[in-house]
């Protein structure tokens, strides 16, 4: 647990790599008395230095800033350390590594470009600020997705200067992902990506005044795995005090394994590296031979589904990589601790898009081989009755084949119920206000077929529209819907209203985006009364 305490220097330890200082009321002026404006670009003095951006479409943007030490090295495996100060002034002017991660494979690289380098410095961030000068602006931090084995926050989909040209200041960040940021070993170390993402907020907490925004008034958001970072850290004890919303796209807080499945992954990937399963021999293997054994892992995970060698929660999610129940860090599954009331004074949005599942089908060919019996195995492994659960299935899609129906049912297990789930948690115990949303309009791309799938709403969220979202939407994707979504988003993190009805048990009103958008009553009651007893 995370107790706060008083230092002699008035600081507030949170038990992280920062301390804040107390109180609030000078930040402004801090923050007006620490920028420069010079003819190479703004200047501002943070905690650990002097920061060099630039000026992009009216916004101060600076990339690549350090939130923690490089972690590797001395540091490789361990939770982040504090970055150390710097004389003079350091430039900020591009984008800095991500951290060491498996390419996507094709034809998911071209649909989600990344292209940013890999490196060891890795753990840094990017600011879009509409106003250096200026004080109280909302903040939004960006956690990017990925499965927990990819992402960066510098993909160009995530460009914050729309959330800058419109009042907010728009931070992107990036966290270790794969063996380095999820490796569980039975120590006391565990989730080091999360303990990244809580430095990250840790830092904006502390800086952010610097930039023109407000510490008090932060909303997380992220997609895939970003949002299940999402739905975990309104869970955890340490992240209090750190956001005051949160949005969760495409994700939720059921992503989490138990400590002995996560064991059995770390016994594999030593096994794999050929030595003992110890922090330090595997931190002592070079970054590119774990990289190929995490390759090696996921293959064989495929190929043999044992849950005697990987434990069922990693069957059952594929994902052997991702945050782990340690009685620490997280004490409990999120989602049971969200039911019992943790995070209840945190405003929160989550939703999800109508076909999430046929990003990873459709553009494979994947979609049209799905035999019957694999459709039936899937869904008795999710704890249904198969011909019950089939015929509600075909009674929603009629017209859906058996690999369509594979891609409903897989989309409402990793994102659709999960969601449902917390929206349902919070509304019935939060004191804070629940929005909840379905984003349904239909890529052009591969024919129609991949409908509204997973990814397809971020670029509409950042108003980015553009040619790195041709591949995944087409030339002409509707510029009023990212309008529409893009000023929601803006609005919530301004004052925590989005524009339609909050979320209830009763009524379960739901934005659904689309060319027309309008707020739909329970737009998934049949999937939900479906999932009744499971997941």
């Amino acid at each position: 647990m995370c107790q706060q305490v008083i230092n002699e220097s008035g600081s507030v330890s949170r038990g992280g790599i920062y301390t804040r200082s107390v109180p609030h009321i000078a930040e402004g002026a801090i923050a007006m008395a620490s920028v420069t404006a010079t003819e190479t670009g703004p200047i501002v003095r943070t905690q650990q230095g002097r920061l060099r951006g630039s000026m992009a479409e009216g916004a101060a943007v600076f990339k690549g800033v350090p939130y923690a030490a490089p972690p590797f090295g001395a540091n490789r495996l361990l939770p982040p350390r504090r970055v150390a100060p710097w004389d003079g002034v350091r430039d900020a002017l591009s984008y800095g590594s991500k951290a060491p991660q498996l390419p996507y494979p094709p034809p998911l690289d071209v649909l989600i470009p990344e292209p940013v380098a890999a490196g060891e410095d890795c753990l840094n961030l990017n600011i879009w600020s509409p106003g250096l000068g200026s004080s109280g602006q909302p903040v939004m931090v960006w956690i990017p997705g990925g499965a927990f084995e990819h992402g960066t926050g510098s993909s160009p989909c995530y460009d914050g200067s729309r959330f800058a040209r419109d009042g907010v200041v728009c931070v992107t960040i990036n966290y270790r992902v794969g063996a380095e940021g999820f490796l569980y070993l039975g120590d006391a170390t565990a989730n080091l990506g999360l303990l990244d993402q809580l430095a990250a907020l840790e830092w904006v907490h502390d800086n952010i005044a610097m930039f023109g925004g407000d510490a008090d008034n932060v909303t997380i958001f992220g997609q895939s795995a970003g949002a299940m970072s999402v739905g975990t850290l309104l869970s955890l004890p340490r992240a209090r005090g750190l956001f005051r919303r949160a949005i969760a796209q495409s994700g939720a807080a059921h992503q989490v394994i138990p400590a002995a499945a996560a064991e059995l992954v770390a016994a594999r990937l030593a096994d794999a590296l050929g030595v003992s399963a110890t922090r330090a021999a595997i931190a002592a293997v070079p970054v590119d031979r774990v990289l190929l054994a995490q390759a090696h892992l996921a293959s064989e995970l495929m190929t043999n589904p044992d849950p005697e060698r990987w434990g069922s929660d990693v069957v059952m999610s594929q994902m052997p990589w991702q945050p782990v129940i340690d009685g620490d860090i997280i004490p409990s599954r999120p989602i049971d601790a969200l039911r019992d009331g943790v995070g209840a004074d945190i405003d929160l949005m989550v939703g999800a898009t109508t076909d999430e599942w046929r990003m990873f089908l459709v553009p494979s060919g994947a979609i049209d081989a799905i035999p019957d019996q694999v459709l039936a195995a899937t869904v008795e492994s999710y704890g249904l009755p198969v011909e019950a659960t089939l015929a509600r299935y075909r009674d929603m899609h009629p017209r859906a084949s058996d690999g369509d129906l594979f891609a409903s049912i897989l989309g409402d297990w990793y994102v659709g119920i999960p969601v449902l789930r917390l929206a349902d948690a919070h509304a019935s115990s939060a004191s804070a206000a629940t929005f909840v949303y379905e984003f349904a309009w239909r890529s052009p791309q591969y024919g129609g077929r991949l409908g509204a799938c997973h990814t397809l709403d971020v670029a509409f969220v950042f108003d980015t529209l553009g040619n790195a979202t041709e591949p995944l939407m087409g030339a002409n994707p509707p510029q009023a819907l990212a309008d529409t979504i893009h000023a929601a988003w803006v609005a919530f993190a301004r004052d925590g209203k989005c524009g339609w009805p909050s979320y209830d048990l009763g009524r379960r009103a739901t934005m659904r985006f689309d060319l027309v958008s309008e707020v739909v009553d329970d737009p998934w009651s049949a999937t939900r009364r479906t999932w009744e007893e499971a997941r």
